[in-house]
């Protein structure tokens, strides 16, 4: 029986050091179903997500999600940690160590004490192993404790760093998209600001910003669940309205070039595509229709007043929903498992942008639309 313990024993260090070596080290995505993170991270967001769906709507759900990303990691750092130290204490027991103790006391208790003291490398020295076996399996139990926990400390600043990054270029958004961010508004905003060819610049560096997201979000996956500093934004709604832009541009807009679009789309939808499949989200058609052909001939029209002419006809209304059908699916899917509102195409009312608004005004002149090139310089002015 103290053989097949110590056997399990020592399969349950390995399998946690291997997990929190993939997990955090390792930079690249393990499709293995049967590991501790996965588990652990689908049982959380599980238990975390019924709660969310049974708090109202509103300031509250939003509070108690914003928390959900920074507490499952400590989460998760906390069960490596208890798995290494029971695991070492049943070591010790299976193997029956000989212990020094105050009362001269040994049950699986004393063990466990002895290994948590060990791995946190307190040195009490109250409780010590006898035997050279006891001795050496102190000393590995605490240079896996110093290390693992140098680990841990040591890449939170990473995960923190990817964060800070995503954020910074979603945080862009406020003034050139709207709150929540939609493709509308943003090309609304370009027509208005007579620039519209500034719009390949900025799908190049959100070309970019997607295979940022894609490669820290396959190796973080616990980044997914971080939410965005105002509620009405999020990395989700940011890629979506990307790929929203991407695919009105693809099919033809004046001033922008379809390729770099193309470019763009492709990345975004890359990130969307692997995303549900790290999370084993399968693709869902949303179940309303994000633009109708009476929202998007209204779309046209408004734009067309602005200075910028969007490519019509029914051959063009057809490439735009297969370009659509390419990424909603997957977006909708997404959105759903991690309870993050999908961003209007257009929105249904002017809403005020983020800068409009403070905790003492509720809003500033030119609510919902950024006003022309002039009207901006003079307003500051």
């Amino acid at each position: 029986m103290g053989v097949v313990l110590a056997l399990c024993s020592v399969a349950l260090i390995l399998l946690v050091l291997i997990d929190g070596f993939e997990a955090m080290v390792l930079p690249r995505r393990v499709s293995r179903l049967w590991r501790p993170s996965k588990i652990y991270f689908r049982c959380f967001w599980a238990v975390c997500r019924f709660v969310a769906c049974w708090l109202p709507a509103g300031k509250r759900r939003l509070g108690f999600l914003g928390g959900v990303g920074p507490i499952s990691l400590l989460g998760l750092f906390t069960t490596w940690v208890i798995l290494l130290v029971v695991a070492f204490g049943l070591l010790h027991w299976s193997l029956e160590i000989r212990l020094n103790t105050p009362d001269q006391r040994v049950d699986f208790e004393t063990y466990l004490y002895l290994s948590g003291v060990t791995f946190f490398t307190l040195g009490f020295g109250d409780v010590t192993a006898q035997t050279d076996t006891g001795r050496l399996l102190t000393v590995v139990e605490a240079g896996f404790g110093f290390g693992f926990m140098a680990v841990i400390i040591g890449y939170l600043p990473v995960l923190y760093q990817a964060f800070s990054r995503r954020e910074v270029t979603i945080s862009l958004l406020d003034a050139r998209a709207g709150s929540p961010p939609s493709a509308a508004q943003l090309l609304l905003r370009l027509a208005q600001s007579r620039h519209v060819t500034t719009v390949d610049t900025l799908m190049a560096e959100w070309e970019r910003w997607a295979a940022e997201v894609l490669e820290s979000h396959l190796s973080f996956p616990v980044l997914s669940f971080y939410r965005s500093q105002h509620d009405n934004q999020s990395w989700l709604a940011a890629l979506t309205m990307i790929l929203d832009t991407c695919a009105f541009l693809i099919t033809g807009a004046d001033g922008a070039d379809p390729y770099q679009a193309q470019l763009t789309f492709a990345m975004a939808r890359h990130t969307a595509v692997d995303l549900a499949l790290v999370f084993q989200t399968p693709p869902r058609k949303p179940t309303l229709d994000r633009l109708p052909p009476e929202r998007l001939a209204e779309l046209r029209k408004t734009l067309r007043a602005a200075g910028l002419v969007l490519a019509d006809g029914p051959a063009v209304d057809a490439k735009l929903t297969e370009l659509r059908e390419l990424y909603e699916p997957f977006v909708c899917a997404l959105s759903q498992f991690l309870l993050y509102a999908l961003p209007p195409i257009v929105p249904e009312q002017p809403t005020a942008d983020n800068w409009q608004t403070s905790a003492w005004t509720r809003h500033a002149p030119g609510i919902g639309q950024l006003p022309a090139r002039e009207d901006v310089n003079e307003h500051f002015d």
